[in-house]
């Protein structure tokens, strides 16, 4: 296998480097040293943009008739450079993002398993969703047709880097994987805050299209920084030859995308996560029985990796009391244990600090945590009001991305039911109860599955499992298509369409539709599933 390309600081416009543009320049900040990296980065020009969207449309042409096992092959063989190259994607996305190397190197596994997973969902077969009702001509009073049904690839996905995760939402993160298996081809918009780790990534795809010559078109990458950052990122959204995209980021840049995806002459689906509060119910049993238990967990999960994922834990909810106070003050201790952790970037620190200190000083709202603990980096903030405070501020139920996280202290039960019915959307929620809880419990479950797209059962809301059962979205303002997961094999659907096929000859039918069954997958035949043998 040939040894990976070096960091060149350039796209990679189908399969080759785009010519740098010298206004186009930028560098990545090392978030530790808040220092230039010492790679320049060349932003993709308006023209680059439209390069690589029109080889994609191009390479479309080829891959939605590529054979599974070929696109699962792409996958395998992306996954394996990936893995033989770690070392220097883990020092790279380490410098840029600040996050610890063993949290990129989790990161990383994740990203290689994502790839893999898919590979097997695509030869396996089933995600297609194959529909078969027979036709029956000597039916009346009108005969009926021979219907058949499966997905379809959409065309060219405009897939845009996270911050937070810059290998698994990324480059070769899951959306990429998902839409490459589906049969579209990707053109990635890199993310400002990690150009080298987005770059590497895509490199190893890259070089495994040519490899395995498939078109080149099937991936490109777009740097975005400096003054481009915005700019190529509204141009692949309003490109033509782009079907659909996929975004991960904040509420404020994700609805002005999908305003434009809306508003294109051919609209075309914006699947964006946005950022959640993922609001934690503790019920009064539990937290009587196991209020330290829970408080330290929650402590761990609030600050993990500075908080900034999108599951972690910003609103718990809990019932005034004695085991109330015990929890409320094991919750400070442990999280005051967390040492200061490096955000993202300054912007990211001085914007987490704005909307908290903006939250503390609305009247009724007290803090749990105290002082901020030594040396750079962000200390844990915990603050603490009233149910009756929480309702009448709705800016106390707005995400705070960073390591900190909001007590509502409920009067009672009831209370705990009405905030269920205020939630705004979330990706995921949390439910810690006892037996004595279990009335309680039902009660609120159900309504809090409204609001989320996961529920979790004595546990924390961050971890999310790459599993065929996981849904990684969920109601507004979480994500904008909440009948969607990022997450998992179903996560191809969000790049197809169904089709119908009536009265078509067998030769003319896709593999998966014929008679014989030559892919050997579970189909819907006449209202019974039919499992290979």
């Amino acid at each position: 296998m040939p040894d990976r390309a070096p960091l060149r600081g350039l796209s990679i416009v189908a399969g080759q480097d785009a010519t740098p543009v010298p206004e186009h320049a930028f560098r990545a900040t090392a978030a530790a040293r808040g220092a230039p990296t010492d790679t320049v980065f060349h932003s993709a020009s308006a023209r680059d943009v439209d390069a690589a969207a029109r080889a994609a449309a191009q390479a479309f042409g080829v891959l939605r008739e590529l054979a599974p096992e070929r696109r699962a092959t792409l996958l395998e063989r992306s996954a394996e450079r990936l893995e033989s190259h770690s070392a220097p994607l883990i020092d790279v996305a380490s410098e840029e993002t600040g996050l610890a190397a063993p949290r990129i190197a989790s990161e990383l596994a994740r990203t290689v398993f994502q790839l893999r997973l898919y590979a097997a969902t695509l030869r396996e077969g089933s995600w297609v969703e194959a529909l078969i009702d027979h036709g029956d001509p000597a039916r009346t009073p009108l005969p009926k047709p021979d219907l058949r049904a499966m997905l379809v690839p959409l065309g060219p996905v405009a897939v845009f880097g996270a911050s937070n995760f810059p290998l698994a939402y990324s480059s070769a993160g899951g959306d990429t994987a998902s839409a490459l298996a589906a049969g579209c081809p990707v053109l990635v918009k890199g993310h400002p805050l990690h150009p080298g780790t987005g770059e590497l990534a895509a490199r190893a795809i890259a070089e495994s299209v040519r490899e395995l010559e498939l078109p080149a078109g099937t991936l490109s990458f777009l740097h975005a920084g400096g003054g481009r950052a915005r700019a190529v990122g509204e141009e692949l959204v309003q490109h033509p030859a782009i079907r659909a995209a996929g975004f991960t980021g904040s509420q404020q840049g994700g609805m002005a995308l999908a305003r434009l995806a809306a508003a294109r002459p051919e609209p075309i689906p914006f699947f964006g996560e946005l950022g959640s509060v993922n609001p934690t119910f503790v019920l009064p049993a539990a937290l009587a029985r196991r209020g330290a238990a829970i408080a330290e967990a929650l402590a761990a999960s609030i600050t993990n990796s500075a908080g900034q994922m999108c599951t972690r834990p910003g609103l718990v909810f809990v019932v005034a009391g004695e085991a109330e106070r015990a929890f409320a003050s094991a919750l400070a201790a442990a999280a005051g244990r967390v040492a200061p952790q490096v955000q993202l970037s300054a912007d990211h620190a001085r914007s987490w600090s704005e909307r908290v200190a903006a939250q503390r000083a609305l009247p009724g709202v007290g803090e749990l945590t105290g002082a901020p603990q030594p040396g750079p980096g962000s200390s844990a903030r915990l603050l603490r009001t009233s149910f009756a405070v929480w309702r009448a501020r709705p800016e106390l139920g707005e995400e705070c991305f960073g390591p900190s996280a909001l007590l509502v202290v409920c009067d009672d039960a009831g209370q705990l039911e009405q905030a269920v019915e205020h939630l705004a959307g979330a990706l995921a929620g949390a439910l810690w109860s006892d037996a004595a809880d279990a009335e309680l419990a039902r009660r609120l479950a159900p309504r809090l599955a409204a609001r989320v797209g996961r529920l979790v059962h004595d546990g924390v809301t961050t971890g999310v499992e790459v599993a065929s059962a996981m849904v990684h979205g969920g109601p507004l303002p979480s994500s904008t298509r909440p009948d969607s997961t990022a997450v998992g094999p179903r996560a191809l659907r969000r790049w197809c369409r169904p089709v119908s096929f009536q009265n078509l000859p067998e030769a003319l039918l896709p593999e998966e539709l014929r008679e014989a069954n030559p892919r050997r997958i579970a189909r819907l035949v006449d209202g019974r599933w039919q499992l290979p043998v």
